[in-house]
């Protein structure tokens, strides 16, 4: 993690009103991310929407989504991001070689898995993508998948950058990056 301790601590259960227990799951402990956020009840809400679609509802293949997920937050040093995403994309077909791989310049991939990582790499690094990396992505992707190739990248930018200003430490102390 880039802090050690939380700026915003996450909400203790104990200064849970009914509009968090309302937005907070009550069939597990919630994730130190949304402990946190639903300090802001208005905007998490809106969020977990946006969040939800782009996490399970998108038109994007768990694998590729989560190939895209993975090295945005590597870019953004998101150690929380990655370590909570490391379960996920090994649970949507990724391997462990290939999850460590994303924190290494880009090599040994697919055409097809290369041009999704380039694609992140350079909205991370220019906010655009190339006109060669857009033809790759549009020899394989229909307009609703490249927009949503766009949002997965832009929302997990995002939401690296809160979680490294508000210093959220991942559940088990980690620090969320393979060795």
């Amino acid at each position: 993690m880039r802090l050690s301790t939380p700026r915003i601590p996450p909400l203790p259960k104990a200064e849970w009103n009914d509009e968090v227990r309302g937005l907070l799951p009550s069939d597990r402990t919630p994730l130190n991310i949304c402990t946190t956020l639903v300090r802001h009840p208005a905007l998490f809400k809106r969020w977990t929407v946006f969040g939800g679609y782009i996490l399970s509802r998108s038109t994007l293949p768990a694998r590729e989504r989560e190939l895209l997920i993975l090295r945005t937050g590597y870019r953004c040093n998101s150690g929380y991001e990655f370590h909570q995403h490391t379960r996920i994309g090994l649970d949507s077909g990724l391997t462990q070689d290939e999850i460590k791989r994303l924190t290494q310049p880009l090599s040994g991939w697919s055409d097809a898995d290369t041009a999704l990582l380039q694609a992140a790499d350079e909205l991370h690094d220019d906010q655009m993508i190339t006109d060669q990396t857009w033809a790759k992505l549009r020899e394989r992707w229909d307009e609703k998948a490249l927009l949503d190739i766009l949002f997965v990248v832009g929302q997990y930018t995002l939401v690296s950058m809160v979680l490294n200003t508000l210093g959220v430490q991942t559940e088990d102390g980690s620090k969320g990056f393979p060795t």
